[in-house]
């Protein structure tokens, strides 16, 4: 192994002093994916809902209001004003579909249950018109226990809401 002098007297380290020092040290990173750069606002209409759970379309919209805009890099904006526009439609809402049961022989009690839930995105570019992005039968399900309906119903829409994350994302 040579030694600090050694180095210090070959210039290999003052080289390296430099390239760094002069912000010539290559920066590595990864371009694309996004929005194009136009789209700097965007809005949120509420899906229309096609099922018999009337919350389902406000838990939809608030939670793509906390989470999809934030995560895209835009800011939130009336209808009217935004570059971009998210629409869609809540086909199904599909509940109490048995997961697990209990072992016990005399008596079959379902301990686990899961829901799925499917829809119809868009995102659009409002300046052109042009579809950003779109997925018709975007399905997710959650999982939940004995009871506890909504908290199922909180995981689907967060596995929603990453698929159309994701989704935009990897269009451009």
């Amino acid at each position: 192994m040579p030694s600090l002098r050694l180095i210090l007297r070959s210039g290999a380290f003052s080289a390296l002093l430099l390239l760094v020092s002069s912000g010539c040290v290559p920066r590595y990173g990864f371009a694309g994916g996004g929005l194009p750069a136009n789209i700097r606002t965007m809005a949120i209409q509420p899906f229309d809902n096609e099922t018999s759970t009337a919350e389902l379309q406000k838990e939809i919209l608030d939670a793509m209001r906390r989470e999809l805009q934030p995560r895209l890099g835009v800011r939130d904006a009336p209808v009217e004003k935004a570059d971009a526009l998210v629409r869609g439609v809540v086909r199904s809402y599909d509940v109490d579909v048995p997961v697990g049961y209990s072992a016990t022989p005399g008596q079959a009690v379902t301990s686990r249950r899961k829901l799925q839930l499917t829809l119809d995105v868009q995102i659009v570019d409002q300046t052109n018109g042009k579809t950003l992005w779109e997925k018709k039968g975007l399905r997710a399900e959650g999982e939940y226990a004995e009871r506890d309906e909504p908290g199922g119903r909180r995981e689907a829409i967060k596995r929603v809401v990453n698929d159309i994350v994701e989704g935009a994302q990897s269009q451009w």
